[in-house]
């Protein structure tokens, strides 16, 4: 098994306890709103968005992939520190073990955050991971990102 590792740093004007709260706890309610052509529902399926819960995104009609099962392997409400894996779904295919996802909200002297997201890719044996495998499944991440951001913008009193 190898081990790809790929971070992203990203800046926002929104503080980092309103991300938090819209981008790891409340996810499951707020991301389905706001991307019903990609996201049809995230539900927990064991726990309550602890660590050790299992949730499963379900995506869309026509979505190349169907589900994901995501377990919550950190949540730290007071550093802002989100880590989950991701266990079991289309998005894994042949190649994939698991994929780990973290994520740090810190904020900046002007009242934002500095966000950065790390995701490990465990592959299956000696397989490789193109670079465009991991571009795609970077941009999804990201545009979810971009949208919960634009509506925390809209919307400044949403999860103050």
């Amino acid at each position: 098994m190898g081990v790809i590792t790929y971070t992203d740093d990203l800046t926002s004007p929104i503080p980092p306890s309103r991300l938090f709260k819209a981008l790891v706890l409340d996810s499951h309610n707020l991301i389905p709103k706001l991307m019903p052509q990609a996201i049809k529902s995230i539900d927990f399926i064991q726990g309550n968005g602890g660590p050790g819960s299992i949730r499963q995104v379900n995506f869309a009609e026509g979505s190349p992939i169907s589900s994901i099962k995501n377990r919550i392997d950190e949540v730290n409400e007071e550093s802002y520190y989100y880590k989950y894996t991701v266990i079991e779904g289309d998005a894994l295919a042949e190649k994939l073990e698991f994929i780990v996802h973290e994520v740090q909200f810190e904020p900046t002297p002007e009242g934002g955050s500095k966000n950065k997201m790390t995701t490990n890719y465990h592959t299956k044996g000696d397989i490789l991971f193109t670079e465009e495998e991991i571009k795609a499944g970077k941009e999804k991440v990201l545009g979810m990102y971009k949208v919960a951001e634009a509506y925390l913008l809209q919307n400044p009193d949403a999860y103050a």
